[in-house]
């Protein structure tokens, strides 16, 4: 896991958006174990607190369940509730790319045939 700690994303922000992609593309399975807050905070050398809030917010979405006395694991995926992840993720990007073509003057249609020239690309 890499942070940057000069970025402008909150460190939190940061671990939740890894350990977030590393279960939505399956690099995670269900019921499987985040590291404990303690380690993941030393191993990154952040506070315990940081830590903590990363997988409150994987928590709140879903992604994971917190076990007493056991530590965090990966909740079954759901389909629908991961479709819902994704979309979200999408909507993230797409609204940057948006953002950043408004600034270079393009036009919706040019942005949609470049979607539509990088979707056949990836196919």
């Amino acid at each position: 896991m890499k942070i940057y700690q000069n970025s402008t994303e909150p460190i939190y922000k940061q671990i939740a958006s890894q350990l977030r992609d590393d279960i939505l593309m399956g690099r995670l399975s269900a019921g499987d174990p985040l590291p404990s807050i303690r380690a993941l905070a030393q191993d990154l050398k952040i506070s315990v607190i940081t830590t903590m809030k990363a997988y409150d917010e994987l928590t709140a979405e879903g992604l994971v369940t917190a076990s007493k006395g056991k530590g965090y694991f990966v909740n079954a995926k759901d389909m629908k509730m991961l479709t819902e992840q994704h979309m979200r993720e999408l909507e993230l990007h797409l609204s940057d790319a948006i953002r950043s073509a408004r600034i270079a003057g393009i036009g919706v249609d040019e942005m949609c045939e470049t979607l539509r020239t990088l979707w056949e690309i990836e196919n």
